[in-house]
C-alpha cells in the first residue's frame, strides 16, 4: 500500500526534524516524511532545490502535501509547486498540529485530500 508523503518545510533544519521525529511516533513507519529545513550550508532560510528534493522523496505514488512554517516557506515552496507537474498539494495549516493531523490520517491509508482537510482542520481544534 502506497501512503501519502508529508514535506515539512521550514527556516530551521532543526526544526524540520524534531517535527519529523514527533511524526514518526504518532504515524509510524509507513508515513514517508521528508524534511526541507534551512538551505545547503545548514544556515537558516529557505532553498528551492531542497523543497524540491524532499517533495521527490515523499512521493510513493499516493501524493504529497507540504506543510511550511513562515512567509518565505511557503513563497519557496510555491515556487517548487509552479516548476512540478500538477499533484503535491501546498496545505494552509498550523505546521505543528497540521502536520500531526497530517501524518495520523495520512497512516490511516487515507487519499491526499482527506491529509490535506485534516492538516487544515486542525486550526480549529482548541488548546483548552
Amino acid at each position: 500500500m502506497s501512503y501519502v508523503g508529508i514535506v515539512l518545510v521550514s527556516h530551521s533544519g532543526s526544526l524540520a526534524s524534531g517535527l519529523r521525529d514527533l511524526l514518526g511516533q504518532v504515524a509510524g513507519d509507513d508515513v514517508r516524511v521528508e524534511t526541507a529545513g534551512g538551505t545547503e550550508d545548514g544556515s537558516l532560510g529557505t532553498s528551492f532545490d531542497l523543497i524540491a528534493a524532499a517533495v521527490a522523496r515523499a512521493d510513493t505514488g499516493a501524493g504529497v502535501v507540504i506543510l511550511a512554517d513562515l512567509g518565505s516557506a511557503v513563497l519557496t515552496a510555491r515556487a517548487v509547486l509552479d516548476d512540478l507537474p500538477p499533484g503535491p498539494l501546498l496545505v494552509d495549516a498550523p505546521f505543528v498540529e497540521g502536520a500531526v493531523a497530517a501524518a495520523v490520517i495520512a497512516s490511516t491509508g487515507a487519499d491526499q485530500t482527506m491529509v490535506a482537510d485534516a492538516a487544515r482542520e486542525a486550526r480549529d481544534v482548541g488548546k483548552f
